[in-house]
């Protein structure tokens, strides 16, 4: 999944206001040269263009198009615009600046409006990143993943309702803890009648924990880069941003969480949602951290939530992530084809269009199995024989029966660094030659490479021979060295910058395309802050623990300026939030729950709803204890001073400069 969102701070809710650089002061973009123009017309002889069947599964069982008018939050911002992609029209050849295959893709998950999966299935696609997909049962509907934002979700409710009359809502199922398959949970449901029981939210055992605990503990770094991987900076055409191979792009808007009424906890578990079985099946550490697949009994569907694609997905994000398990998750391919294969007529999934066939189904779920498996196998067998992780990455190709099946290709993710994950998962960033193992910092190194190499001039000069060869591999690699070792070089910036540009439009990967040419933007404009959504929105925030906001507390603080520090203090939720010591020495703040120090510098009293409003900067802390929401006893100074000892985090930090 993707996360786009700009979780630059807990203290931080709704837009970053930030403006972006207009069009008139941005530098010109390159057209593709002859070596990346050979590069994807060569692809047209090598994968089944002349295979439909795609493209005829996507179009099936259409009713309506989504509805054209741009969708605008409270404050007028876009959220989303359908139209922002009308130029990636079907049927038309790849522009020379967009790798073919990727082109592909991009009409497929381009192809969007409600459409009916089977009788009383139906899937919203392309209305976000992710589909929403909505089951009439007894007496309602249940509404499955309600994609990234209240307001996009709204919009997918009343089409459906629209075509298909109004229905209550019964049920609520999230399939994961990524935040395109929640995030517009409020734009489907009232939070009062989830409360009351009228409506009920299904999620696998962890959800809560790991929703939170990706988007936040990491968030900041994670979502600098996601900013790239994504292409939020980019413009939406040829020589920019075409997708991002799971979906088109993620909404802009209101990012909701409800807690979930009732867990998923087994494998084995079934559920009578409104008159329809559910049979679920645990698939933990695959694309997510919590994760489940079920199968419909009455409708002889298999929901694959995400683990069941139509591409190659991602074992690691490039935005940063924790790394996915492929043998945990061919195995859970391989169990799902055991338990329901014998019976199943129809696969659908979270994102891409459905599949349908017994042998159709299992052959999917073949493919999608063994191409995981392979990927996890055949790097430890080259890890075995002594090869590195970029070694491999390097030498590693999939057998002829994978390679030319659509949906192995690397449109989320890819094969090269899928490799280099799997290598560090086992076996972490160390390739083992103890030169490597405290190699000098990337700015002070690239100094020594470029004065070796016979200074900036000389190294440029060869580049750019090499750059008319067509080797932008090389030319980013080396010419990087000078950036790094003189950022104010506008030669190498500019030199760098179009190799990038190059490798962009020869990317099969969405990511990989939106990577190169972010960094290629980026080395020509400098950082354009520009206003982007924030996943550390009111509903994430009141979803974390005491144990989640005290461990994010921790990871502000500056270990070196608050290495003599000794603060101790007692925080009392009140009967409902606990209590808690807070200790901080050594450079470190810990906390225990259920405990406080006898001789605690100061106590600190405070109901959780006033915590929330204060890191949400509804009220500051000044104001909560001037209303006698907070009372503090003892010193409290030493709250000031440990509070003095947080970073503030910059979001737009440098990527492709030092």
């Amino acid at each position: 999944m993707r996360l786009n969102m700009i979780a630059r701070s807990l203290a931080v809710a709704g837009l970053l206001t930030t403006l972006s650089v207009t069009a008139a002061t941005q530098a010109p973009t390159n057209d593709a040269t002859a070596a990346t123009k050979q590069a994807n017309e060569a692809l047209y002889s090598k994968l089944p263009f002349s295979d439909n069947t795609d493209f005829t599964n996507a179009h099936k069982g259409f009713i309506a198009a989504l509805p054209q008018q741009v969708i605008k939050g409270e404050k007028g911002n876009t959220v989303w615009d359908p139209q922002q992609y009308a130029f990636i029209k079907e049927g038309d050849k790849a522009p020379d600046t967009v790798n073919p295959s990727l082109w592909r893709q991009s009409q497929l998950i381009n192809i969007g409006g409600l459409f009916e999966v089977t009788d009383g299935v139906y899937q919203i696609r392309n209305l976000d990143l992710s589909n929403m997909t909505i089951i009439e049962g007894k007496t309602g509907i249940t509404v499955i993943d309600p994609l990234v934002s209240a307001e996009t979700a709204k919009v997918g409710m009343d089409l459906y309702y629209q075509n298909r009359g109004k229905k209550p809502v019964v049920a609520v199922i999230f399939t994961h803890s990524h935040v395109d398959h929640y995030g517009g949970v409020r734009g489907v449901v009232d939070q009062a009648d989830v409360k009351s029981g009228k409506v009920k939210i299904y999620a696998p055992q962890g959800f809560m924990g790991a929703a939170v605990d990706e988007n936040i503990m990491a968030g900041n770094a994670m979502s600098r880069r996601a900013s790239y991987m994504y292409g939020n900076l980019l413009p939406a055409d040829a020589k920019g941003q075409v997708g991002a191979g799971l979906g088109t792009t993620t909404s802009a808007g209101t990012v909701t969480l409800l807690a979930p009424t009732d867990y998923i906890t087994h494998t084995g578990q079934e559920e009578v949602i409104d008159g329809l079985t559910y049979d679920f099946m645990m698939a933990p550490g695959s694309e997510a951290p919590s994760e489940m697949l079920w199968y419909v009994k009455e409708k002889k569907m298999i929901e694959a939530a995400e683990d069941v694609t139509h591409t190659l997905h991602n074992t690691y994000s490039l935005r940063g992530a924790k790394i996915r398990d492929p043998l945990a998750w061919s195995k859970y391919i391989n169990a799902a084809i055991d338990r329901w294969g014998n019976d199943a007529e129809i696969i659908i999934a979270q994102h891409h269009w459905p599949t349908w066939g017994k042998d159709n189904v299992v052959n999917l779920m073949k493919g999608q199995r063994d191409m995981y498996r392979y990927i996890n196998d055949q790097t430890l067998r080259m890890a075995n024989e002594g090869l590195t992780r970029d070694e491999i990455a390097a030498n590693f190709k999939l057998p002829e029966t994978l390679e030319k099946t659509w949906a192995s290709r690397g449109y989320y993710g890819s094969v090269s660094h899928d490799v280099k994950a799997t290598y560090v998962f086992y076996l972490g960033w160390f390739d083992g030659n103890p030169a490597t193992l405290d190699e000098l910092p990337p700015a002070e190194a690239a100094k020594k490479y470029v004065e070796y190499m016979g200074g900036a001039d000389n190294i440029l000069q060869k580049a750019k021979a090499d750059y008319d060869q067509g080797n932008y591999r090389w030319v980013a690699q080396v010419v990087s060295k000078v950036v790094f070792a003189d950022p104010s070089n506008k030669a190498a910036l500019n030199l760098e910058a179009d190799a990038l540009e190059q490798m962009g439009y020869q990317a099969e990967s969405g990511p990989w395309r939106n990577f190169y040419l972010s960094g290629a933007k980026e080395l020509r404009n400098g950082v354009v802050k520009a206003a982007t959504p924030n996943t550390a929105s009111p509903d994430t925030v009141r979803a974390m623990t005491p144990e989640m906001f005290f461990d994010y507390m921790a990871v502000h603080i500056n270990g070196e300026k608050a290495a003599n520090a000794h603060v101790t203090l007692n925080v009392d939720f009140g009967d409902q939030g606990g209590k808690y010591k807070l200790e901080l020495e050594n450079g470190v703040l810990n906390h225990t729950p259920n405990a406080q120090a006898d001789k605690a510098d100061a106590t600190i009293t405070l109901s959780r709803d006033t915590l929330d409003r204060i890191v949400l900067k509804q009220e500051t802390m000044q104001q909560a204890k001037d209303k006698g929401d907070v009372k503090i006893t003892g010193d409290a100074d030493k709250l000031t001073e440990l509070l003095s000892y947080m970073d503030k985090f910059e979001f737009w930090f440098n990527i492709v400069t030092p």
